[in-house]
């Protein structure tokens, strides 16, 4: 087992993601010598939480890291590693390192897929769109990518496993505290032909921050974002900007213009932030240009 593995899962299990400063810390420099120079004291104390993280480290051992991401029947994946997403370079911010649960042969299929997300509190007509846009992208061999959460993205999930696709869910906390709990049967279908993704250990619980920091990894690994319902102020659209910051398609579908659950969608097409698409062969007319032969 390399040290530069086990020193690069003792500062995966150190530092909150989504730190601009560490994950260019850690690819120039490599994960050893910043784990050596935190534990030296090398970083201003108040930088970027240098003295929190150098405490932290000195209680971990890195092969013990990795035995308790195997115990959780995962793996971790690294920038080193062949299957790693290289659309995640885009991200100003990449992963020190992601968790997997689920066949690693699926990970060469996520070059063309499609993210869709929204509201926690659909209508009926939201998730049969999901549903209905998500089967169509498996029909057409393109992975689904989503958070896992209540509502829109559970549907877009069941739509693909419906079509007997890849999906995706990228969560929000460690695969031993499965949120919402409610979805541990779902979590479970999905691993049956299709992937479960961390960015924490597994067993830390999922927070709102974290939330906000899992989103751009949905943007980032998926071509493109399609938003279907969404309230004015939404974490989805959150996802949808992430995506745009970074030169993703984004697309949101339309819903009646009384719809509280639709006025996040229809912010983003008249801010000029998303395309209008009311099909999946919409959708597939934006994507197929960028598709990965």
């Amino acid at each position: 087992m390399s040290s530069e593995l086990t020193a690069r899962a003792e500062l995966f299990a150190s530092i909150e993601g989504g730190s601009e400063f560490w994950t260019r810390e850690i690819t120039t420099s490599g994960a050893q010598a910043v784990r050596e120079k935190l534990l030296s004291s090398g970083y201003p104390a108040h930088k970027n939480s240098a003295a929190k993280i150098g405490e932290r480290l000195a209680t971990l051992n890195g092969e013990a890291v990795l035995e308790q991401i195997e115990k959780a029947g995962a793996y971790i994946l690294t920038p080193d590693d062949l299957e790693w997403p290289v659309q995640l370079k885009d991200l100003g911010a990449p992963p020190i390192a992601l968790l997997i649960k689920g066949e690693r042969d699926y990970l060469s299929q996520l070059s063309n897929s499609i993210a869709i997300v929204g509201t926690r509190n659909p209508t009926n007509y939201g998730v049969r769109i999901a549903q209905d846009f998500a089967a169509g992208a498996c029909d057409r061999e393109w992975a689904v990518i989503s958070g896992g959460a209540i509502g829109i993205d559970a549907a877009a999930h069941q739509g693909a496993l419906a079509a007997e696709g890849l999906t995706v869910a990228i969560l929000g906390g460690g695969f031993n505290k499965n949120y919402p709990a409610a979805h541990e049967k779902l979590f479970a279908e999905i691993l049956q032909s299709g992937l479960l993704i961390s960015e924490v250990m597994p067993d830390v619980h999922a927070a709102p921050h974290r939330f906000l920091i899992r989103n751009r990894l949905i943007a980032a690994i998926s071509k493109a974002t399609v938003v279907v319902e969404a309230a004015f102020r939404s974490g989805s659209l959150r996802t949808a900007r992430d995506a745009a910051e970074i030169f993703r398609p984004v697309m949101a579908v339309p819903g009646p213009i009384n719809s509280p659950t639709s006025e996040g969608c229809h912010r983003l097409i008249a801010e000029r932030c998303a395309e209008l698409v009311s099909s999946i062969s919409e959708v597939m007319e934006l994507v197929l240009p960028l598709a990965v032969k």
